[in-house]
């Protein structure tokens, strides 16, 4: 193991010291809670509010998107592992204005549990709260059966759109259905390249020959949808957006917002040269790009590799998309 760290097991709480520290005009944690991380702003009152959480180790999901028209606050949980309801819960309370709590959060089972126990709980206290879990992942489930995917980088997209729509004063309601159709209209897949090593285990958490690739590949490590040989960026493109595009069945020249996300250990180099052939791919097959990201949007500690996400884009998802808002903190200088 060659990291930068001090006790594994203070690995998560010394970096929330740190991104508090860096940017204390952006977040704060909560004192009782520091599991808990919301908005400096505070700005809460009179509007729906977005809360997420998850499993540490992808900056900036989770809590690297607490920001303006971006979401609220964030519940931080251990390496690859779910904060707690209490934690959620904790969020919630701080962030609530009084117009409702949108989740928006990845389609794992540990998350799941705790969140609808936190939503419960919050409920109970008179905070109405509504739910949507992000699946956009497609080597992880077939078409049919696309509640059972799970949640990656297109989460972005989700938190844009989700954020600018409650920054324009929608109702919960409202929002939480728009953030379901961005949503439902996201797919994602991945490449890994080489394996990442969690702090308080020390070794890496699979195993990938030298020259060999992994395609589908989730960002905890889970199995892919096929193993081989080590690709050219344009062959491994070409397979990822025929795969995306697949799953979509969308019509001739619709409109897609794309993302090409490092996983951690990925120069940006390497991403652009991956989005020239996602772009030409796309335009070969008679569609527009509308909007591109390129860059670290959620990551696998230092897993190397890649993933991309499209999202088939109407008016209002775009109009969205193309609000105003702050920048993931990983970003910023």
């Amino acid at each position: 193991m060659r990291k930068l760290i001090n006790e594994p097991s203070r690995f998560v709480d010394e970096m929330l010291a740190g991104l508090v520290l860096a940017f204390p005009q952006r977040v704060r944690q909560l004192p009782d809670e520091p599991r808990a991380i919301v908005s400096a702003a505070g700005d809460f009152d009179g509007r729906v509010t977005i809360a997420t959480g998850g499993g540490s180790g992808h900056l900036p999901v989770f809590v690297g998107y607490v920001g303006r028209a971006l979401v609220d606050g964030c519940a931080v949980g251990n390496v690859f592992a779910s904060p707690s309801a209490d934690q959620m819960l904790a969020v919630t309370r701080a962030i609530s204005g009084g117009k409702g709590v949108l989740y928006v959060y990845g389609n794992y089972s540990g998350d799941g549990l705790n969140f609808d126990l936190a939503a419960e709980l919050a409920a109970a206290e008179g905070i109405p709260v509504a739910t949507v879990r992000v699946s956009d992942d497609v080597a992880s489930a077939p078409p049919e059966r696309m509640d059972e995917r799970r949640g990656v980088a297109g989460i972005y997209f989700v938190y844009k759109v989700a954020g600018a729509c409650a920054a324009s004063g929608a109702g919960l309601a409202d929002v939480a259905a728009v953030a379901a159709r961005a949503a439902a209209a996201t797919r994602s897949m991945g490449v890994a390249v080489g394996p990442c090593v969690l702090p308080e285990v020390g070794h890496a958490n699979f195993d990938l020959p030298a020259g060999e690739m992994e395609i589908g590949m989730g960002i905890h490590g889970e199995p892919g949808v096929e193993r081989g040989q080590l690709l050219s960026a344009n062959e491994v493109a070409d397979s990822l957006i025929t795969r995306l595009v697949a799953d979509f069945d969308p019509p001739e020249s619709s409109d897609f917002a794309v993302l090409v996300n490092g996983l951690g250990a990925t120069p940006p180099e390497e991403l652009f040269i991956l989005y020239a052939r996602a772009h030409e791919a796309l335009v070969e097959r008679g569609h527009s790009i509308k909007r591109a990201f390129v860059g670290e949007y959620a990551t696998s500690l230092e897993m190397a590799g890649a993933s991309i996400s499209l999202m088939r884009l109407d008016a209002e998802l775009a109009g969205y998309l193309a609000a105003t808002g702050d920048a993931p903190l990983t970003m910023l200088g």
